[in-house]
């Protein structure tokens, strides 16, 4: 785990920070596999947390969320599009295919058990100093959180900062096959862009120091 804001921790749940969680000020940001409970677990004890939040609840973002709020008896809160399945735990439901066998090994292998949502959350809504933004496209109910006195951008998967196939770090669009409509998620990476984000952290690769505006840069070819 590494501290990489105020209030902010980055922990990588597997190598080459292929998935990744969050915390911010004291709210868990998705909770990465199943596999993933003993890292989260080890740095929630570190970190203590209050909530937990879903930037959207595909098997690699949910994956422990319910283990997770039932030991640390904390209150799960996600966009209301994403409730049904953050309570079902049918994680691969809205996949372009949720047959192919990569969403079947997802499903069975990465995907939590569902759990209760205490809350939905829509945009401009407010978490700690972080704003909610609504950026559908990867899923129908993505949202990401932007913290404006310092700029810090947890993007969840509307980009990666890595291939996924090759782990080579570098800006890519989310991979059509788990990706709902990739028109809509382009139209919110441009408004993500718009925020001038200093500090952006993805559900899949490094986190990214955008001093040089590398982010705008790459949304600019894609638009």
């Amino acid at each position: 785990m590494q501290k990489i804001a105020q209030d902010v921790y980055h922990i990588p749940l597997m190598p080459r920070n292929s998935i990744n969680c969050y915390i911010i000020e004291g709210v868990l940001i998705d909770s990465g596999i199943k596999a993933s409970y003993k890292r989260i677990n080890k740095c929630v004890n570190e970190v203590p947390i209050h909530s937990h939040a879903l930037t959207h609840a595909h098997p690699d973002h949910q994956g422990c969320s319910d283990i997770i709020c039932q030991e640390f008896k904390v209150p799960l809160y996600c966009h209301e599009k994403e409730v049904s399945r953050t309570e079902s735990g049918f994680a691969t439901k809205d996949y372009p295919s949720n047959t192919n066998v990569i969403a079947r090994f997802q499903q069975k292998y990465w995907a939590g058990s569902g759990h209760k949502v205490s809350k939905t959350l829509k945009n401009e809504d407010s978490v700690g100093n972080f704003r909610v933004i609504e950026t559908p496209g990867h899923s129908s109910g993505h949202i990401s959180f932007f913290r404006e006195k310092d700029g810090v951008l947890i993007m969840g998967d509307v980009a990666t900062n890595m291939n996924l196939l090759t782990t080579i770090k570098g800006l890519h669009l989310p991979p059509n096959l788990f990706t709902s409509d990739k028109l809509e998620n382009i139209n919110s990476l441009i408004k993500l862009s718009e925020l001038n984000p200093k500090i952006i952290c993805f559900g899949h690769g490094p986190v990214l120091n955008n001093s040089n505006k590398t982010f705008e840069k790459f949304v600019k070819k894609i638009r």
